[in-house]
């Protein structure tokens, strides 16, 4: 348990609760502290004060791995303890929820694992082996949630608890990620009917905070995650938790003032624990969620990443990826970027605003749609459409079309894009299919008529085990990166706090120095390209082959982190 100062906890929450619900800030201030009193026995210090260079997250599903006889969170431990191991120091559970849509995120219950995956018990299990990573859904609930139902039915309990726009409600200038309409009309039990805010369709109704109690509900769900050992929590599609008429519904100040009260209590309560922010948005938007590098997110997704390295693969130019980098550095002591490169979703395009050109998306989509993949659409305010997403497998995203051998190419391309990843500062995150070598779900997209489940599919985990040993896909993958891992874990310079300054020696590879001037410095260079690649400027030794040199000789998507002479 960690000693609670609470009258400065009290003093750092209350101008925000004051910003956020005037007239009644302190009733809702009090609230707050009653709730920081009540889990304050049950939370603690994280393991570690912040991740360093052997930080490194596995992004799954509960049920990525299925067995017969077993609940799939018993699965998932099996696999990590037979196949991952170490390789990972953290495993970021998608939603474990009860659900009834968009493969978990249409949430029914927050407080409670999907029976169907296991236990409280199965994460705990977890928990044993690896730090956690829990998602919080926060935005949005399932319409046969007990929170929706109630409204719906007229519950005074749950006054509020959803936003029922009026015609008043100005909702022109709002920002969609969904081409699905805005708001949806459900049946009242009495047969009147009920509007509501729906900004990712049907089936998830957006909470509203603006109600005082539907903040105590999730600032209580909140620290019960962290009382189920969670020392991570991500904040899904958080830019849209607070809604103004006439606004854009994205990116509100009161949105950042919750996450910074989130903020304080999680550094108050439990030290050492990570809020995440998940905003799939251009660049310069999502980077406003560090706010100012100490009092919102300790982490935000690096949208941009996923993208430009793509991109880098396919025009063989790392260009555009090193003038991105070149423009990210430190945050702070406190905060840092969560680097990726697949995901449960598919590749979004909006984060390349004022990046990629128009030529260049359109080379983007032409490789998924080469590849079998498909490409999702957004509607703006204007009523005008553009590419939303890219619903692909990363790694097959990253082959030629025309490639003789797509597998073996995979692979080679597969590690060396990983090499950006796991060079760049900040901590990376490993989508499962990624780590084990998998290829797209073509069968599973066009079965379920759902875009991203191209990359989301279902391995049993028996057939896993014998193919990691017979093919060389799957092999490949997890070997090569497992190795990748264990070396950098010995390099202080890929510290997620450590400075980084990229350097163009050659359009073709992406160079990029850690820790530069210090004792500690590693230089990174990949080859994006397939073509061999002289860089006579370069020596030292390379961590990965032992090999020192004067002047290093890159082979078609090589890669080297060189301790300089």
């Amino acid at each position: 348990m960690t000693h609670v100062d609470f009258d400065h906890l009290r003093s750092r929450l209350s101008p925000l609760v004051a910003e956020l619900y005037a007239g009644r800030a302190d009733e809702v201030l009090d609230a707050l502290l009653d709730l920081a009193h009540r889990w304050a026995p049950e939370l603690g210090p994280a393991d570690r004060e912040r991740p360093d260079e052997g930080s490194a997250y596995l992004i799954t599903y509960g049920d990525a791995f299925r067995r017969e006889g077993e609940t799939p969170l018993h699965t998932l431990a099996s696999v990590l303890r037979d196949h991952v191991r170490d390789a990972v120091t953290d495993v970021h559970l998608l939603p474990i929820y009860p659900w009834t849509s968009d493969d978990g995120f249409g949430v029914v219950d927050h407080r409670e694992v999907n029976p169907e995956l296991g236990s409280w018990d199965d994460i705990a299990d977890l928990r044993a082996d690896h730090a956690l990573a829990l998602d919080f859904v926060a935005n949005h609930l399932s319409t046969s949630s007990p929170w929706f139902q109630g409204w719906l039915a007229g519950d005074p309990r749950y006054a509020g608890y959803f936003l029922e726009p009026g015609h008043d409600f100005d909702i022109s200038r709002v920002v969609r990620p969904r081409m699905a309409p805005l708001v949806h009309e459900y049946e009242r039990p009495d047969g009147t009917v009920a509007r509501a805010w729906t900004t990712f369709g049907p089936d998830q109704v957006d909470v509203d905070p603006r109600t005082p109690a539907v903040l105590l509900e999730l600032t209580d769900v909140l620290l019960g995650y962290l009382s189920r050992g969670a020392t991570t929590v991500r904040l899904d599609a958080i830019g849209f938790l607070w809604k103004e008429s006439g606004s854009t519904g994205i990116h509100l100040r009161q949105t950042h003032a919750i996450i910074r009260l989130w903020r304080i209590l999680v550094d108050e309560l439990a030290p050492g624990t990570l809020l995440l922010t998940e905003t799939n948005v251009p660049h310069a938007d999502n980077i406003t969620y560090f706010g100012n590098g100490s009092d919102e997110a300790h982490m935000v997704y690096q949208f941009a990443l996923p993208p430009l390295v793509l991109h880098a693969f396919v025009t063989g130019s790392a260009t555009a990826l090193s003038d991105w980098a070149s423009t990210i550095g430190p945050v702070s002591d406190t905060a840092t970027w969560f680097n990726f490169l697949a995901s449960h979703d598919g590749i979004g395009i909006r984060p390349t605003r004022g990046l990629l050109t128009d030529e260049d998306r359109a080379l983007l989509v032409e490789r998924t749609v080469a590849r079998g993949g498909r490409v999702s659409m957004a509607r703006h305010p204007d009523g005008t459409e553009d590419v939303y997403e890219l619903n692909t497998n990363f790694l097959d995203a990253l082959v030629d079309p025309n490639d003789e051998d797509p597998d073996a190419a995979a692979v080679v391309r597969g590690l060396a894009a990983h090499a950006i990843l796991l060079s760049l500062i900040g901590v990376p995150a490993i989508y499962y299919h990624s780590l084990l070598g998998s290829g797209q779900d073509r069968a599973g997209m066009e079965a379920s008529d759902i875009s991203r489940r191209i990359n989301r599919e279902v391995l049993d985990a028996d057939r896993l085990a014998k193919e990691l040993e017979s093919s060389p896909r799957r092999s490949g993958m997890l070997e090569g990166l497992r190795t990748l891992l264990e070396l950098r874990r010995e390099l202080p310079a890929f510290s997620p706090f450590a400075d980084q300054q990229i350097e163009v020696l050659d359009p073709r590879v992406f160079v990029v120095r850690r820790a530069a001037g210090t004792p500690n410095e590693v230089i990174a260079a990949i080859n994006v390209s397939d073509e061999t690649v002289s860089l006579p400027s370069l020596a030292g030794t390379d961590v990965i082959s032992g090999r020192s040199s004067n002047g290093i000789e890159l082979k078609p998507f090589g890669y080297v982190w060189l301790i300089p002479q």
